[in-house]
């Protein structure tokens, strides 16, 4: 079990693969500043990215993230404040914040002139971070300080620029800008915002557990200053990552949890969804449901609904039910062929239950008619029926209020009916009408026949 764990250890034991300090340093060094060929290229990458999320093109936004030199300076960043070098910290700042404003006005330039203003599916998908792009950045950042390190370092960079996606948003928070949308600015900001924190934090991160050598300092008195400020920077940075992580891992799972409670909690016969959303807005949780099909009684489903909010810990949300639809409310994330097939589910529905209905009423009708149309039948096949009606009728027990269908047969028959012209005349009329399950009731007391025509003369016989 030893040998086993000390040949893993040596496996995942990075230190006899990485440069020199002086080499990783002058290397991540050369990477922080933005001058002549650095700035064009990033200009050039903004351009990029912008007509890729322009026409959303996903080649053309990955190509924009290959090209974009914006990894260096963050990753200087990290350095800087590993080796406690105030200077290459601030430095790094200095060249991320003039990319950062750089990138917004150029961006911002680029849509200002575009013809096309719709906000393309790649740009919406750059307004709102989730856990997921926390820890991109974070692995993407351990990812890329390591390349840098190591001496064989094949294209991490380039699959790092990519999963890290630091150019888009910023060209995204630029549309914003030159459209004066305020939600695509902030939240594609805060995404860009949340990658450039954890991939600073990995990156000081890798050079902490590498056990870089601290910057030499004249003065012991510099140093600890360096080392106060350095750490206070550290730690704000932290501070700030942390209550966003936390933030956003509130929301998905709110998220998660409201999107569950639909598909599962509001599931009904004859009615279904349409579209539901669910979001946060001004700290209140909100879920806004569509509903087609039959319409439910509004108050008693609201109150059923937000009972079981409670029960599910979403207490407090707010649940907007709408019953019926118009084109504006659908949400705008439906697809139109999942709106098509929903529709179709629907007619498909109210067509089944038509036909259902239409079945019935002729059975009632035939059944209800039958006996005007067999009376001169059965006054041949049984002389001694004078009077005959059939009915139909639903038999409910006080009990249990369990119903089942009755069908009946009444005969009017003053000489009476032996039991065996009984069976012959349910078979009979079982036959004639293509039912079972026939009772028969004879001579039942008060029943209303009608009263012979005296002016109908009798049928004639030979």
């Amino acid at each position: 079990m030893k040998i086993f764990w000390a040949d893993a250890v040596a496996y995942l034991n990075p230190t006899h693969d990485l440069e020199s300090q002086a080499d990783i340093e002058a290397s991540i060094r050369s990477g922080v500043s933005f001058k002549g060929s650095q700035l064009l290229i990033l200009i050039f990458a903004i351009f990029i990215a912008s007509l890729g999320l322009n026409t959303n093109s996903i080649p053309v936004i990955i190509g924009a993230m290959l090209i974009s030199p914006l990894m260096g300076p963050i990753i200087g960043m990290g350095l800087g404040i590993g080796i406690h070098d105030f200077s290459l910290l601030k430095k790094g700042l200095k060249n991320i914040s003039a990319a950062i404003i750089g990138s917004l006005l150029t961006s911002a330039l680029y849509f200002l002139i575009s013809p096309q203003y719709e906000g393309s599916s790649q740009l919406l998908a750059r307004t709102s971070p989730s856990i997921y792009d926390v820890f991109v950045a974070l692995f993407g950042g351990a990812a890329g300080i390591l390349s840098i390190a190591a001496k064989n370092k094949g294209q991490v960079l380039p699959g790092v620029a990519i999963a890290t996606s630091l150019m888009p948003p910023l060209c995204t928070a630029g549309y914003g800008l030159a459209t004066w949308q305020m939600n695509f600015f902030l939240g594609a900001f805060y995404l860009f915002f949340t990658n450039f924190i954890f991939i600073f934090v990995a990156s000081w991160a890798g050079v902490k557990l590498m056990r870089f050598k601290p910057v030499s300092f004249q003065t012991q008195g510099r140093a600890q200053k360096v080392k106060i400020i350095a750490y206070s920077l550290v730690g704000v940075v932290i501070g700030v990552s942390v209550y966003l992580t936390v933030v956003m891992i509130r929301k998905n799972v709110f998220l998660d949890q409201a999107s569950a409670f639909v598909e599962n909690e509001m599931v009904f016969p004859n009615t279904q969804v349409l579209s539901h959303k669910e979001y946060i807005e001004d700290n209140t949780r909100h879920i806004d449901v569509t509903l087609i099909g039959e319409a439910l009684p509004k108050d008693s489903l609201q109150l059923a609904m937000v009972n079981k909010l409670d029960s599910v810990g979403l207490g407090g949300t707010v649940l907007n039910i709408k019953q019926g639809f118009a084109l504006n409310d659908l949400d705008d994330n439906m697809s139109e062929d999942r709106f098509y097939k929903i529709m179709q589910s629907e007619l498909a529905d109210q067509q089944a239950k038509i036909d259902s209905l239409n079945t019935i009423i002729k059975q009632r009708d035939r059944f209800n008619s039958a006996s005007r149309d067999i009376a001169p039948e059965v006054q041949v096949v049984f002389p001694n029926i004078s009077d005959i009606a059939l009915a139909q009728m639903i038999a409910t027990s006080v009990a249990d209020e369990q119903t089942d269908t009755v069908n009946m047969i009444f005969v009017n028959a003053p000489q009476g009916l032996t039991p065996k012209d009984r069976r012959r005349l349910r078979r009979y009329v079982g036959v004639r009408l293509g039912m079972n399950n026939l009772d028969v009731t004879l001579n039942p007391k008060g029943f209303p026949w009608p009263k012979p025509n005296p002016k109908r003369e009798p049928a004639k016989t030979n």
